[in-house]
């Protein structure tokens, strides 16, 4: 792809992202990107025909550990995309920019709820007195009618049960 139209696909993921294409230049085949506050890194773009692949790297100490993960998406097997490269960073800054991580899908949920669980064995069963759920801790609390000591697993609903 020419380097005009690999602008035009940055210039079009910049609409929908807080980054600002800031710089282009042909010659050396870079674009640098930034957004508030203070954000920045740019992509080296492989000459057309090339076998090389892309490069992105950050001048700023501060930003440069957060490229970790496009840098290795980028060495992994296969040929990229700039479209997809840019995607990788963009989840990488995130936390610098003030966004939550879009792999923490979960919502803060806290309830109280009253309702009988489906018993896996006739005579296993319990009540469930309440469950609560927040970025930090999951949790489920049983009435049980045996001697059951209890274990829990964080974040992910699940439970052990000794009997």
């Amino acid at each position: 792809m020419d380097f005009q139209q690999l602008a035009d696909v940055a210039e079009k993921w910049c609409s929908s992202t807080p980054f600002e294409l800031i710089a282009a230049e042909e010659t050396e085949r870079r674009m640098d990107f930034y957004a508030d506050p203070g954000v920045s890194f740019y992509v080296l773009c492989p000459d057309n025909g090339s076998s090389d692949s892309f490069h992105v790297w950050s001048e700023s100490e501060d930003c440069l550990p957060f490229l970790q993960l496009a840098q290795d998406y980028i060495s992994s097997c296969g040929k990229k995309t700039l479209h997809e490269i840019l995607e990788k960073v963009f989840k990488s800054f995130r936390p610098l920019l003030g966004l939550p991580d879009e792999d923490d899908a979960f919502e803060d949920y806290s309830a109280d709820v009253e309702e009988e669980p489906e018993a896996d064995h006739p005579q296993m069963g319990g009540t469930l007195l309440r469950k609560s759920m927040t970025e930090e801790k999951c949790s489920l609390h049983f009435l049980c009618p045996f001697d059951v000591s209890v274990s829990e697993r964080s974040c992910l609903g699940s439970m052990s049960f000794t009997i």
